[in-house]
């Protein structure tokens, strides 16, 4: 199955179309430490500039997060307007999963796929030989590092929530690879071979999971609370 997939859910713009014969192409936008996203000027010409031929691709697959709020709607709106104008099924990835595709891929281990949720917290979720260990969750860091202290060994952790909380992560038993690794970011290969293997979902059953409230619902709900 040919599958183009993308993932907005971290600051980099990740795109990858995945052939029948295995081969893959990559398009990505991955801003520099400190630089803000860019999600909407860069994700469509990257589409565009690996897809030759619409033709060919059979499915879409877009990352559903946890991540930014604004990064997931601008990759899921995006998804569902090229499924439905090309006719194309469209599945949903968990990032997370992803990351820890990737881990699993050269790691005989506990794969822990921690993603900086901001607000001094952490996205997080493990996976050992296809089984899930912890579900998706948003984890201070002491609870980061209780849950990661859990976790069967040897233990692995990558994402750019890994970097973050480094010191909380390795204080529990983990290994997290250098910061430059590339375990660190979101794989298109794995992105393309997770969608690849998705059951099919309407355009409209997919959605950002996004594991906690908007800052803006936050601060609603503190402003109309009753006294």
């Amino acid at each position: 199955m040919a599958v183009l997939a993308f993932d907005t859910a971290t600051a980099a713009t990740v795109v990858g179309l995945l052939a029948a014969d295995g081969s893959l192409v990559e398009a990505r936008h991955d801003p520099p430490p400190g630089g803000r996203p860019e999600h909407a000027p860069r994700l469509l010409p990257l589409v565009h500039q690996i897809v030759e031929d619409w033709d060919a691709v059979e499915r879409i697959g877009v990352g559903v997060g946890p991540g930014s709020f604004t990064g997931l709607r601008i990759g899921i709106a995006t998804a569902r307007a090229l499924a439905q104008g090309r006719g194309l099924p469209l599945v949903g990835v968990g990032t997370l999963a992803v990351l820890a595709r990737r881990l699993a891929a050269e790691f005989d281990g506990t794969s822990l796929a921690v993603l900086d949720a901001r607000r001094g917290e952490a996205f997080a979720a493990a996976w050992r030989g296809g089984e899930e260990l912890l579900a998706p969750s948003a984890l201070g860091p002491a609870a980061l590092a209780e849950r990661a202290a859990a976790l069967p060994r040897p233990l692995r952790a990558a994402g750019d929530g890994a970097v973050h909380f480094r010191d909380e992560l390795q204080a529990a038993g983990a290994e997290v690879p250098d910061d430059s690794s590339p375990l660190h970011r979101v794989s298109a290969r794995a992105l393309c071979e997770t969608a690849a293997e998705a059951p099919e979902e309407g355009p409209e059953t997919v959605i950002p999971d996004y594991l906690r409230l908007p800052d803006a619902e936050i601060a609603y709900r503190k402003r109309t609370a009753p006294p």
